[in-house]
């Protein structure tokens, strides 16, 4: 009798585990519109809210879908955090004070995150584009070769020397997949199109890419795409400077030169926040397969789009216009095969 009471004891003791382990990150008395206690949130951004890039872009998909679930979920923003020794104290702590999913809005976030995530495997991290994770982290990251891909033949057909360029921060994983769509995109138009590149090294680098950009305008080159933060400001500033033609990334950037900005790319992080929080909700987040593991905003899922082409120099007629268009719901219906790119590193 004693020996199938203690077996009865053992079992509801690994059963018990095993339930713990399958919740995932937040209990189920914190899960998205299950109680009345709020599920705790916190969006490090690396830099301002309003920085009309990558911080923004994030900053209006989070608060959107926050304004939707407001009775359930507590947000909290911090900016400016950029360095890695100031994300590992951030991440650390806010879980150390019991925030249910923390988001690190940035690559520079991603060797933090695997830290810290082993530490607090109650708490759900999602990191901002990278590729590493663990049992409790996951990723969300923009497929931007087919991005970059129709920047490049919106650029290409604007072109009227035959030279554009590229401008980069951190040769990183999607924007260096950007760039190479960008040259994919552009040679669909014009084979023998000459692309100059340049990476800064950092995406706080306005002076760099200013002079960057303004050495690709003073080579003849007439359109330039930029990967957005600072770099982004200072390609804009060379563009107006010289009267040409900058594509922006992330946010709609016209406003940063009225005349000089032609299109860009947008994102919209809405089109995955919802999943994430739904996976959260579920308990599914820490069962997920390695495939599932990384959300992707892409055109097909209305996560990535173009904006609309502003073209006071009259540079593209209207048929070229409307083949960008085309070409676009082309790559939205899956209709133009992008081979895969890999960083040889």
């Amino acid at each position: 009798m004693k020996r199938i009471i203690k077996s009865m004891a053992v079992f509801s003791m690994v059963l018990v585990t095993v339930l713990v382990s399958l919740t995932g990150c937040a209990s189920p008395s914190k899960s998205v519109g299950a109680s009345k206690e709020k599920l705790k949130v916190a969006l490090i951004l690396p830099g301002k809210k309003d920085d009309v890039s990558f911080n923004q872009a994030m900053y209006e998909g989070m608060t959107a879908y926050m304004e939707e679930h407001e009775e359930e979920i507590e947000l909290k923003i911090v900016e400016n955090v950029y360095e890695v020794a100031d994300i590992q104290l951030a991440l650390a702590d806010f879980a150390d004070q019991g925030y249910d999913v923390v988001f690190g809005h940035g690559f520079q976030f991603m060797e933090p995150i695997i830290s810290v995530s082993k530490k607090y495997p109650d708490t759900c991290f999602l990191l901002g584009t990278g590729y590493k994770f663990e049992e409790n982290s996951a990723i969300y990251d923009v497929d931007l070769e087919s991005g970059g891909y129709i920047m490049g033949v919106i650029a290409a057909l604007t072109s009227e020397t035959g030279k554009i360029g590229v401008v980069g921060g951190a040769d990183a994983s999607e924007i260096f997949r950007g760039h190479e769509g960008y040259k994919l995109g552009a040679k669909s138009i014009n084979p023998l199109i000459e692309i100059q590149e340049v990476y800064t090294g950092d995406w706080t680098d306005t002076a760099g890419a200013y002079e960057a950009a303004v050495g690709m305008y003073d080579s003849g080159v007439d359109v330039i795409w930029h990967s957005g933060d600072g770099i982004g400001l200072g390609v804009v500033q060379a563009a107006v400077e010289k009267d040409k033609y900058a594509l922006g990334n992330v946010e709609d950037q016209v406003s940063l030169g009225e005349k000089n900005v032609l299109s860009g790319l947008q994102y919209k992080w809405e089109a995955v926040i919802a999943q994430i929080f739904d996976d959260i909700e579920s308990g599914n987040f820490k069962t997920l397969s390695d495939d599932k593991r990384i959300y992707w905003i892409n055109i097909s899922n209305d996560g990535l789009v173009y904006t609309e082409i502003n073209d006071p120099k009259g540079m593209l007629k209207e048929e070229e216009k409307k083949f960008i268009e085309n070409t676009f719901q082309q790559l939205k219906k899956g209709e133009i095969e992008i081979p895969e790119i890999k960083q040889n590193k």
